[in-house]
């Protein structure tokens, strides 16, 4: 497929293509909606990715690239994080081809100027309404309103609230009446992935001299970047090499000071480049997401083994006048921006159909297709779908040789007058 690395040994590309396909087939058990209801969702989540991983696979190469995608799609390693929650995680983005891929796929597009003009352009048609630094301590739903109290001593009384941040955030809430035991619960027990986001400016894109595009997976467990993506600007101005250092190297490098971590990423750069060049930047940000506060990390919050099939219904489920939506609480493309909206819009539905203003079967309304960056299938060739695995392979092989040795054996004593023939 794709998005396998390219490989001179035909044993990886049949791993490779078995652990994308085994990935698909399995998601297509899981329902969107309710993936605790899966056929085998009680198993399945008790299960690691790390588990599954080398249940499926069974090359070195194989396995190593199936832990770097966990890291890139989820922040996360895959000794963390729960098979089931893992595998619906890939299935709500499409599949494996689609939540990989930058053409066509999950990294194709951007926003020119940044995508922090969307909350810009909200605060400005909401007309001050929007309230900044002003984080929320204690929510109170005994009287006939809701309310809700900042740290910095501002009351707001309402109708219904709605709870957008990661669920291990609501931790830092007071609530009266206290949550119920099963909500109190799943807050404790959905952790942050770790990533830090790292911009490399150049003063010329000097990777296209050789035909590069910029985009790199780096295997090597001493580079502190796992994937990069060329961030230049459409006009070519500010030539960049955008970089992640995910979930372990994140907390490896944490204690390094920004200037350390810029010197480790260009000799990572050059290397994997072959080129000195990348050594001399003219520019460097990053992002360390893990110290934000009011995130706790990011992309997104993961389920751990056994968590999702046991408290994962609850997700959702209003307390109250209390509504949850956040990415989390998505159903397509949870973990982006997408979800985000379609959690919020979900949530504000949610709440209209409880004031009698919408039917119920108007609270999940599907997303219109996109007309101008429509998404095209993923096809798989014969090939990709019919290919035995690695251990497949090997196994008929070895069927192949013992069949072929028991004929040759039959032939000998044969010739010899050892067997009588009838």
């Amino acid at each position: 497929m794709g998005i396998s690395p390219p490989t001179w040994n035909p044993l990886v590309y049949l791993d490779y293509n078995n652990f994308w396909r085994t990935m698909d087939n399995m998601g297509k058990e899981i329902p969107l909606e309710a993936p605790w209801d899966a056929p085998h969702a009680e198993e399945w989540d008790k299960m690691t990715m790390e588990q599954l991983i080398n249940k499926t696979c069974w090359t070195k190469a194989a396995k190593e690239f199936a832990t770097l995608f966990v890291n890139v799609n989820v922040t996360s390693e895959p000794h963390e994080v729960s098979a089931l929650w893992f595998l619906w995680y890939v299935r709500q983005c499409g599949g494996t081809a689609r939540i990989f891929s930058v053409t066509n796929g999950g990294q194709e597009r951007k926003f020119i100027g940044g995508s922090g003009q969307i909350s810009e352009k909200i605060k400005e048609r909401l007309k001050g309404r929007v309230k900044l630094e002003s984080p929320v301590v204690s929510i109170d739903q005994t009287g006939d309103n809701v309310i809700v109290e900042t740290l910095n001593h501002e009351i707001y009384e309402c109708k219904y609230v709605i709870s957008a941040i990661p669920p291990i955030l609501t931790t830092k809430i007071h609530f009266k009446p206290e949550l119920p035991p099963k909500r109190n619960q799943l807050i404790q027990r959905l952790p942050m992935g770790s990533v830090i986001k790292c911009m490399m400016y150049y003063r010329e894109a000097f990777w296209d001299r050789k035909g590069y595009c910029g985009g790199l997976f780096i295997e090597d467990e001493g580079s502190p970047i796992g994937i990069t993506m060329d961030d230049t600007k459409p006009d070519g101005s500010f030539p960049a090499i955008m970089g992640f250092i995910l979930s372990r190297k994140a907390v490896r490098l944490a204690h390094l000071s920004k200037e350390e971590r810029k010197k480790k990423i260009c000799e990572a750069y050059a290397k994997a480049l072959g080129m000195e060049e990348a050594l001399h930047p003219v520019h460097y940000e990053e992002k360390n997401w893990n110290m934000e506060q009011y995130s706790g990390g990011c992309y997104t919050a993961y389920f751990p083994p056994g968590i999702m099939y046991s408290y994962g219904r609850i997700i959702r489920q209003p307390i109250d006048r209390i509504y949850f939506a956040g990415t989390e609480t998505a159903t397509q493309w949870s973990g982006y921006m997408e979800g985000a909206v379609q959690a919020g819009e979900r949530a504000a539905r949610e709440i209209l159909y409880n004031m009698g203003k919408i039917s119920k079967n108007e609270i999940w309304m599907p997303e219109p297709e996109s007309k101008d960056v429509p998404a095209r299938p993923f096809t798989t060739s014969f090939w990709e779908r019919n290919l035995p695995s690695a251990s497949g392979l090997l196994c008929l092989l070895g069927s192949t040789a013992f069949f072929s040795s028991v004929a040759a054996a039959g032939l000998f004593a044969y010739k010899k007058g050892l067997l009588v023939r009838n």
